[in-house]
């Protein structure tokens, strides 16, 4: 398995806005491509950054489903207008799983549950 570590820097106070469009669009949007995506993880350290977790059964498989996504339609007519002006900076660290690894990607398919909004 192939996972990315995806960590990204959304500019000041935009971070709210990127999360309620990465759970409500880009997550199921890449989800339809066969990828899993666990998370996002807030950082508690740091109101501007948050990471996830992308995985792909090969390098092979990872490289059609990446093309497939941002070469389609939504990607290329709407999340990416949408999301990359929010975007400050990203670094994504692409790891191999050890025969050992005992992550549980499973639960990645489960729905991303809906998000309190501020009153």
């Amino acid at each position: 398995m192939i996972v990315e570590v995806r960590s990204y820097r959304i500019k000041p106070g935009k971070r709210e806005e990127f999360i309620n469009l990465f759970e409500s669009r880009a997550i199921p949007a890449q989800r339809t491509y066969g990828m899993k995506v666990t998370g996002p993880f807030l950082d508690v350290e740091n109101p501007n950054k948050f990471v996830f977790l992308r995985s792909f059964p090969s390098l092979e498989e990872r490289e059609r489903m990446r093309d497939a996504f941002y070469g389609g339609e939504l990607w290329k007519n709407e999340l990416e207008r949408l999301a990359m002006p929010l975007l400050e900076s990203y670094d994504v660290i692409l790891c191999e799983a050890s025969s050992g690894c005992v992550f549980d990607v499973n639960n990645a398919d489960k729905p991303t549950p809906q998000r309190p909004t501020a009153a």
